[in-house]
């Protein structure tokens, strides 16, 4: 199997696997469960490539033809900028959630994969599971929000 990027999976998580820290009172990491979490970031990493594909086009299309219409009145500009901008809104979440996407498969790869990025401690089992992307402890997510 491989990922959004190319890399294989099922090695890496041989690998990874038995690195992986879980918070107290979590069960360990199995190979079937990280296995489990990288298919399915695989599959949303496919997903949102191609709805970022999709979603470029669009945009571009609307780019193109935003001088079209000189004849548009304020109102017609007006809801045809405010449609660009949602466009590009989408387009920026979507390349924004790929990103994490691969960063999560990267670090599964790598064997980093649960660690916490701020303070080293595990992200945890149960976390992650619901979250596959999370690369913050709740203590640590929780202090950047209220920044």
């Amino acid at each position: 199997m491989t990922d959004a990027s190319g890399g294989t999976i099922a090695p890496d998580v041989r690998i990874a696997v038995d690195d992986l820290r879980v918070r107290a009172g979590e069960e360990p990491w199995t190979a079937d469960e990280l296995k489990d979490v990288a298919r399915d970031l695989a599959a949303d990493a496919d997903r949102l490539q191609a709805e970022l594909e999709q979603a470029d086009a669009g945009l571009t299309d609307l780019l193109r033809n935003s001088g079209d219409g000189a004849g548009d009145d304020q109102a017609d500009s007006g809801s045809s900028a405010l449609e660009r901008e949602h466009e590009l809104t989408l387009v920026n979440n979507t390349r924004d959630l790929l990103q994490q996407t691969q960063h999560a498969l990267d670090r599964i790869r790598s064997g980093t994969y649960g660690l916490c990025e701020s303070c080293g401690e595990p992200v945890g089992k149960a976390r992650l599971q619901a979250f596959p992307r999370a690369n913050l402890c709740v203590e640590c997510k929780q202090r950047e929000e209220r920044r």
